[in-house]
């Protein structure tokens, strides 16, 4: 295959990792409840074994209290695992025992922001790099393409 068509071929994957929108069987429940105090950080940015590890653990939810009635926690456990990524874009390092997956140790997330200066992370309008929004300006529809990006100091990410 030459380079030419190699590099067609590969398109769908980049414009796949721009776009992840959200899957149209979500519940209610997911924004309402995910995204109350984060963005609803879309399902296939982690592998289903990887939602079932932190949807049984919401009690520990990263240092907060996110307990959920069983009901709602069964329902977004299986929305999760029904649309979960696949090695492609949810797999990543697995986490310590003890510790719950992060979507920002996979090996997709660290790829696609390994030219982000550590400056940025710790930026007062950022303060973590699970927090999308900070810069992906469209992260609440599932877009996270580059030219929608806004770095902390204002600047497009083109610039």
């Amino acid at each position: 295959m030459n380079k030419s068509l190699l590099l067609i071929a590969l398109l769908p994957l980049a414009a796949y990792a721009d776009d992840l929108r959200l899957p149209l069987n979500a519940p209610p429940a997911f924004q309402a409840e995910c995204g109350s105090c984060h963005v609803a950080f879309p399902p296939q940015l982690l592998v289903a074994d990887d939602w079932r590890r932190v949807m049984r653990s919401l009690d520990k939810h990263y240092g907060d209290n996110a307990s959920l009635d069983e009901k709602t926690r069964q329902t977004l456990e299986d929305f999760h695992v029904r649309n979960a990524g696949g090695r492609k874009v949810g797999a990543g390092r697995t986490a310590p025992a003890g510790e719950l997956p992060r979507l920002t140790q996979t090996d997709w997330f660290l790829r696609e922001h390994r030219e982000v200066p550590r400056a940025d992370w710790t930026h007062a309008k950022v303060k973590t790099p699970a927090n999308c929004a900070a810069c992906h300006t469209r992260a609440a529809d599932g877009s996270y393409r580059e030219r929608e990006i806004v770095m902390p100091n204002g600047k497009h990410r083109k610039d």
